[in-house]
């Protein structure tokens, strides 16, 4: 390990107690857990023994990669690298039976979620307000979250919303009924069974023997549960972690989770990582001073070796469009006399919606620019359609897909007949597509209804069979020809153009399928469709906002976006109280948060970082005076240059434009 500085090298080196890795931003901390995985397979444990867990597919295709370039094939083999939610569906998967699921459990993602509440509602399960859906979906995550059941949100009645909480209880149980869970569930069911099946839990602390967990400060309560249950008294984790860096409150993470290791296990090793090598020196000074404004459990301080830097600029601007034009002009200006290419540049911001007018004003100048959390690939309607037929195939109480795809293409199955299917198959408690099947159907809908809804069950059940008796992908191409789907595209979209380009999108996903069951690896079988659909669903959730990386494009992207992510200049946008701070921490105080995700702006810097913030800012269609920042005013003032302090010479902004309009020709020519 000759390139570990010392403190990487003592945290690779621990292996015989709990360690916690203090990992600051920059400091190297994938490094660390790639080196450990080979360090525990070079000291004897087969890597089939070991688990690194993190919380996005892009951080573990990264860590595996690494990995294999420290370990040949044979040593590797077996190795688990995955997301917290990968694992807990293949534990749910492992151990269906004793958790009384059938094997192909389906996965239910956000929207399958809030179709399944309105449904709910719409039968008058307790007295919830149907446009509250929205809120409604959020609790109930924050109760699966934060490891509370139905039935212990039913007796918090006084602190609880009890109609929230009865619809909780009812909609666990549609799930269940239909085989199916959510996101949430991938963590709190395993938890759940591993409490009361010791016998089971202890399979699985003998089937994974060390566990490392990356960005362990955005755990939740039930993932403290699963990694505290899975290492066992003993301790045997390494858990990589920064409590400066934890900005996800909103969705159940908890940064005390950091310091309850200590209490939980007394034999915890803690070690830091503060030498940055992403930053220069004046960025990490301004973000220490500005994190250091948080109490801490634990101190740290980060330092580079990389050279001191130029001074932080704040720019000030009269309103949002001036912002716009003036940081474009600047970013333009720092391109031509640096000469770098646009992908080193990052625009940041608290809200998607500050991204607007600088799309306008980068498109004004001819300038390439991708934005983080645009249209996923599994959100196109063909896409959500094709995975709609597969999961319904797989599974057959799956509800959800099956109202997804009844009627598409049309069948002259209305909403009428499917409200009453509902009303039929809730009151017999059973899935629609066995409702359809019902002698008892034929009283509540007209005789052609009732041979419409069974022709297209036993189609299904016909292409389900085809599918499993020859567990060939194939099938699913006979199956699109045999609905029709390309014309149907053709006939339903709004030019020849959008249809192609429509069809091409089920291409991919279908060849994307077969590849996926194909095993790579030839001691495991090749995967079943229903394996298949389950992987792609959760993939699905995952990375809904994960992107590719992009080339020659100036990055617009939220702060919590950015996160893990690193640029030569970043712009940090909107440093105005009610903004950065945002107007809801003020209120709910919780500014600690919202300094920490300050903190993470400036540190996603290499070599500049400039803020800006407006002096009018318009809402809901009126023009507001603004303050700047109180972050701004906790800044060391040795280290920034205001534009408002230190107005620029208008000689110099005529230089400046001759400059870059020579430096143009020169280009051209």
């Amino acid at each position: 390990m000759p390139k570990l500085n010392p403190q990487q090298q003592a945290a690779v080196k621990i292996t015989e107690q709990p360690l916690l890795v203090l990992a600051g931003a920059g400091s190297g901390k994938t490094r660390v857990i790639t080196e450990k995985i080979a360090y525990l397979v070079n000291k004897g444990l087969a890597a089939r023994h070991i688990a690194a867990l993190t919380f996005t597919n892009k951080a573990a295709r990264e860590m595996k990669s690494r990995v294999e370039k420290l370990l040949d094939g044979q040593q590797s083999r077996g190795l688990r690298v995955s997301t917290f939610h990968s694992l807990g569906l293949d534990i749910l998967r492992r151990e269906h039976k004793i958790l009384d699921y059938k094997s192909a459990i389906t996965l239910f993602d956000e929207s399958d979620k809030k179709t399944l509440l309105k449904n709910l509602i719409n039968q008058g399960i307790a007295h919830c307000d149907i446009d509250e859906v929205d809120r409604y979906a959020t609790q109930i995550g924050a109760w699966k979250n934060g490891f509370i059941t139905p039935e212990q949100a039913l007796t918090d009645s006084e602190k609880l919303d009890y109609d929230a909480a009865l619809l909780y209880q009812h909609y666990n149980r549609n799930l269940k009924a239909y085989n199916a869970v959510d996101f949430d569930d991938l963590i709190l069911l395993p938890v759940l069974l591993f409490k009361h099946a010791p016998e089971t839990l202890e399979k699985w602390q003998n089937k994974i023997r060390y566990l490392l967990v990356d960005e362990y400060q955005d755990t939740n309560i039930t993932q403290y549960e699963l990694v505290r249950l899975l290492a066992g008294n003993l301790g045997r984790f390494t858990v990589v972690g920064d409590d400066d860096q934890s900005i996800y409150a909103w969705r159940g993470a908890q940064p005390e989770n950091l310091s309850q290791l200590q209490t939980d296990y007394p034999r915890l090793k803690v070690i830091k990582l503060e030498q940055n090598y992403r930053s220069m020196g004046r960025i990490l000074k301004v973000a220490n001073q500005l994190i250091a404004n948080n109490p801490h459990t634990f101190e740290k301080r980060l330092w580079s070796e990389l050279g001191y830097g130029d001074v932080l600029k704040v720019l000030t601007h009269k309103d949002e469009q001036t912002e716009a034009q003036q940081i474009v002009s600047e970013l333009i200006h720092h391109k031509f006399h640096q000469g770098g290419r646009y992908h080193d540049y990052a625009i940041l911001y608290r809200g998607n919606y500050q991204s607007r007018l600088f799309e306008h004003c980068l498109r004004e100048n001819n300038i390439p620019y991708f934005i983080s959390g645009s249209t996923s690939f599994f959100s196109y309607t063909e896409v959500k359609d094709v995975m709609g037929y597969l999961r319904l195939l797989v599974n057959q109480e799956d509800d959800a897909a099956f109202l997804r795809v009844v009627n598409t293409p049309r069948r002259e199955i209305g909403p009428t007949t499917l409200e009453k299917l509902g009303a039929y198959a809730n009151e017999r408690q059973i899935s629609l597509f066995n409702a359809c099947s019902e002698l008892g159907l034929s009283q509540k809908l007209p005789e052609k209804a009732v041979i419409r809804l069974k022709k297209f069950c036993d189609w299904t059940m016909k292409t389900a069979e085809l599918i499993e008796r020859e567990n060939n992908f194939e099938t699913i191409d006979t199956m699109l020809t045999e609905i029709g789907y390309e014309q149907w595209l053709k006939e339903n979209s709004k030019t020849p153009e959008a249809a192609k380009r429509q069809q091409k999108n089920v291409t991919d996903l279908v060849g994307w399928l077969k590849k996926m069951g194909t095993s790579e690896d030839a001691a495991e079988a090749d995967k079943s469709l229903s394996e298949v659909v389950s992987k792609v669903m959760l993939l699905d959730i995952l990375e809904r906002q994960e992107e590719d990386e992009v080339e020659e494009q100036v990055s617009l992207m939220t702060l919590h976006a950015a996160k893990g992510l690193e640029f030569p200049h970043v712009f940090l946008i909107g440093m105005e109280e009610n903004l950065l701070p945002h107007q809801n921490s003020i209120e709910n105080d919780n500014i600690e948060e919202e300094r920490r995700l300050a903190y993470v702006g400036i540190t996603r810097a290499q070599r500049s970082c400039t803020f800006s913030y407006c002096t009018h800012r318009k809402r809901y269609g009126e023009v507001f005076e603004t303050k700047p920042s109180r972050f701004l005013d906790e800044l060391p003032a040795e280290d920034l240059e205001w534009t408002a302090k230190n107005p620029v010479d208008p000689k110099k902004v005529k230089e400046r434009g001759k400059s870059s309009l020579a430096h143009l020709k020169t280009m051209l020519s």
